[in-house]
C-alpha cells in the first residue's frame, strides 16, 4: 500500500525542519599547559598516597576507635579537594619518621570534625552543622 501523497509531504517537511533546526556545536581546540598537567598528576599521585594510608590496618583500628567507619574516610578522601589533600599530605610529610600514626587519626578527625561543622558530611551526631 503506497503513502499518500499529502503524508510523504509532510513527512519531508518534518524531516527538513529536524535537519535545520539541529545545531552542530563548534569545537574548540586549544594548548594544555605543562603546569597544568603536573598540577593535576601531583593531586592524583597526593589522593592516592592518603587512600593508600587508609588502608593501613593500624589506621583503620584508630578510626573505628574513635567511631569513625573506614568507608566514610574513603568517601571523605574522595570528595577534598586537591588543595586539601596536599595540605594533608605536607603535615604528614613533617612528621617523625617511624610513623606516628596518632598524628595522622588526629588530622583525619580534625578534618572531619571541620567537615560536619560546615554541614558537608554528618558523621558525628554530637557536631551540630553552622547554618
Amino acid at each position: 500500500m503506497p503513502i499518500s501523497l499529502p503524508i510523504r509531504k509532510v513527512g519531508s517537511l518534518l524531516l527538513a525542519a529536524s535537519l535545520l533546526g539541529a545545531q552542530v556545536a563548534p569545537v574548540q581546540a586549544g594548548m594544555i599547559g605543562t603546569g597544568h598537567l603536573l598540577a593535576a598528576e601531583q593531586g592524583r599521585l597526593d589522593r592516592a598516597r592518603l587512600s593508600s594510608l587508609l588502608e593501613r590496618e593500624d589506621l583503620q583500628q584508630q578510626l573505628a576507635a574513635l567511631g569513625v567507619d573506614v568507608n566514610d574516610a574513603r568517601n571523605r578522601v574522595a570528595g577534598l579537594t586537591d588543595a586539601e589533600v596536599a595540605r594533608i599530605n605536607q603535615r604528614l610529610a613533617e612528621l617523625p619518621a617511624g610513623g606516628d600514626v596518632l598524628g595522622v587519626i588526629v588530622l583525619i578527625f580534625v578534618i572531619f570534625v571541620i567537615t560536619d561543622v560546615i554541614g558537608a558530611t554528618d558523621i558525628f551526631p554530637f557536631i551540630h552543622p553552622v547554618k
